[in-house]
């Protein structure tokens, strides 16, 4: 295979497996701040405040993997 080929397969491997880690890390968060809520509905805005930051940081993680995968396709 070409050098280029081999990027381009790596950029959207890359791409895919940051997708689909930053959905499951979301959705565990998310499971978590409900089973939380559910079980103490008192501190419920507690608990959505923290979950909105860290799925923040979640989603920016993932935005910074398909930017660097980007990269990789137009550099190469």
């Amino acid at each position: 295979m070409e050098s280029a080929a081999i990027a381009y397969l790596g950029a959207g491997l890359g791409a895919g497996i940051a997708i689909i880690g930053g959905g499951i890390g979301i959705g565990l968060l998310a499971n978590g701040a409900m089973n939380g809520i559910a079980r103490q509905p008192q501190s419920a805005a507690t608990i959505q405040t923290a979950m909105v930051i860290a799925a923040a940081l979640i989603e920016g993680a993932t935005l910074l993997a398909l930017v660097v995968c980007t990269l990789i396709v137009l550099i190469k």
